[in-house]
């Protein structure tokens, strides 16, 4: 069973703001759906998803058709110079003109408009990882320093008591005059580190603020989740992890682009369709033109490009292989810290508190039969209260490792 020490009363605020125990509660959960819905960091990424797709709807369509008109054949000598209706040659012309690119360009920037939102959908889900990380880790803190103020109400109780055992041991004689003293001290050192958590917990408010907005100082509600976590689960997952996903968007990418050089060496193709008016004594024409991209000089043009795209490929590849060490790296490394730090906080629940305890007890009661110093008393409980803080505080640094290890990899496995 949980001691009473250990339990943090999430109904009340730690506060004292006027109203804000009539604010709704907020849970976990609760704080990971604020985040989601109010995330600006989530909101550009939507933008940025809508961008994308809009981007890609004329991705495969033909360039704009162009109009031209103009004068052919102005005679600017002779004895028709400078008149439109003379020379039988010269014509007012109108028309318009398409150019085509050929069909394995447009079908390569199809396919680069496409693992474009692929790219911002895998961007999308890794700040959405971000956040709830973020979010998760920073509830857990707020969580952890509320339960170590809960402390000083019971540890200032545990003083009075104390500092009455002191005074009835020197009206007794069995103790000197300067021990009334110490717990005075003792006190004036926890109300040192009652303002430490204070201020901790103002910025860990501060930071809810940032990640979910007003809602971040309602008062917490319910106990952090217990994560199910499977170390070789989380492994075989590890490449579901988001960003390491984004790379094969990015990969898609890059190789429709490669595509997309390569098929500049294709000739593109245009055409002209022309209405040509004469002077009334001659004829009206219609001419019509067909142009044809030479692309003769690959070695200078094309191919360098081509090779730029290739190796902008390769850098993704070298760079998925580098991310991919580094979770590798990262997962195993937390996995290690999961593992000690439960062993840990179980041994100092279940060994070093309860020894703690007991030393207390036993220097409390060699002090009351003058057999001991207030000395050994005051050392006792001092490491009785770093005991419960390091509870909590391995509770605390065991609950963020797991939500990192389940926000990265384990929601994956889903």
């Amino acid at each position: 069973m949980t001691p009473r020490w250990m339990r943090l009363p999430l109904q009340l605020s730690l506060t004292g703001l006027v109203g804000l125990a009539q604010a709704a509660p907020l849970t976990f959960n609760a704080a990971l759906d604020q985040a989601e819905s109010s995330s600006p960091a989530l909101a550009a990424q939507r933008a940025q998803i809508g961008a994308s797709q809009s981007a890609a709807i004329p991705a495969g369509a033909l360039p704009d058709p162009k109009m031209f008109a103009g004068i052919d054949n102005y005679p600017v000598s002779g004895a028709d110079a400078g008149h439109l209706k003379r020379e039988f040659m010269t014509m007012q012309k109108i028309g318009v003109m398409q150019e085509f690119p050929n069909a394995d360009k447009r079908r390569a920037r199809v396919e680069a408009a496409s693992a474009e939102i692929e790219v911002a959908e895998a961007q999308s889900r890794v700040a959405r990882l971000k956040v709830r990380r973020d979010v998760a880790l920073a509830w857990l803190n707020r969580y952890a320093l509320e339960r170590k103020l809960a402390l000083f109400d019971e540890l200032e109780q545990e003083n009075r008591l104390f500092a009455t055992a002191v005074r009835a041991q020197i009206a007794s004689g069995r103790a000197q005059p300067a021990d009334a003293v110490m717990p005075r001290q003792e006190a004036a050192q926890l109300a040192d580190r009652h303002d430490d958590l204070t201020r901790d917990l103002g910025k860990a408010r501060a930071e809810m603020r940032r990640l979910i907005g007003a809602e971040g100082d309602e008062p917490l509600a319910g106990e952090p989740p217990t994560f199910n976590l499977d170390a070789s689960t989380l492994r075989q997952h590890l490449h579901r992890h988001p960003e390491i996903a984004a790379f094969g968007a990015a990969a898609r990418k890059a190789e429709a682009e490669v595509r997309e050089a390569v098929a500049m060496k294709k000739p593109d193709w245009g055409v002209e369709l022309a209405y040509q008016r004469r002077a009334p004594q001659f004829g009206n024409m219609v001419s019509v033109q067909f142009t044809f991209d030479l692309p003769i000089f690959t070695t200078r043009r094309q191919d360098p490009a081509i090779a730029a795209k290739q190796q902008e490929l390769a850098k993704v590849d070298a760079e998925r292989e580098t991310m991919l060490r580094d979770h590798t790296n990262e997962l195993d490394s937390n996995v290690a810290d999961y593992a000690a730090l439960g062993r840990q906080a179980d041994r100092a629940r279940l060994e070093w508190l309860p020894l703690a305890q007991q030393k207390v007890d036993l220097a409390t009661a060699s002090y009351k039969a003058a057999k001991a110093d207030l000395s050994a008393v005051l050392t006792a409980r001092r490491e009785l209260i770093e005991q419960r803080f390091k509870l909590i505080e391995l509770d605390n640094q065991h609950a963020s490792v797991a939500a990192k290890l389940y926000f990265a990899y384990g929601e994956n496995t889903q």
